[in-house]
């Protein structure tokens, strides 16, 4: 099939014998280089061992009054989604390579952005998570780090007008900074 393109493109395309060579291996290699350098980068942008295999991650807790009661179910559910689709490890319930831990410690509404009369033009709630990592593997990954996001709100409305529709966004951007300390190493 490779010889009737080569072909056509002989009798379309009106180029000496030397030139038609050099675009010949000029494709070639560009080809070789390209598909040999496939293997080289992650899409996902992990930075973990090939020797990892399983990863853990224990139900979070909540150590904090406010928020909704399954905010810590919900966070280790993402969490554990995410490992699952942005690496090749397997979930197990306990004893994985990769271990995460954590506990939901700060879960406040904070005034944001004063106004000329020192009233809050927005209000944040700002959500804190303190995770430890445990590397089976390597040791000098493991950490203990405390992990915030937030997002605003007017501040003529309350926070259960704007719960539902902020934690989401604060929980994507949580689970994205714990599986990059943790698995991408940033």
């Amino acid at each position: 099939m490779s010889f009737n393109i080569i072909n056509i493109l002989k009798k379309s395309i009106v180029l000496p014998p030397a030139a038609r060579r050099f675009l010949l291996v000029f494709f070639i290699l560009n080809s070789s280089l390209l598909i040999s350098s496939c293997g080289i980068y992650s899409f996902t942008g992990t930075s973990l061992s090939p020797d990892i295999k399983t990863f853990t991650i224990v139900n979070f807790n909540m150590a904090t009054a406010g928020g909704p009661s399954d905010l810590p179910q919900r966070l280790t559910e993402q969490l554990k989604e995410y490992f699952q689709k942005n690496t090749s490890l397997t979930l197990q319930q306990n004893g994985g390579d990769l271990l995460l831990e954590g506990t939901i410690t700060g879960y406040d509404v904070l005034a944001a952005a004063p106004t000329a009369n020192d009233q809050a033009g927005l209000n944040r709630l700002n959500v804190t998570v303190q995770v430890r990592f445990t590397n089976a593997q390597d040791e000098t990954k493991n950490f203990d780090q405390s992990f915030t996001y937030y997002a605003d709100f007017p501040q003529d409305q309350t926070l259960n007008q704007n719960e539902s529709r902020l934690l989401p966004t604060i929980q994507e951007n949580l689970v994205q900074q714990i599986f990059n300390k943790s698995a991408a190493d940033w």
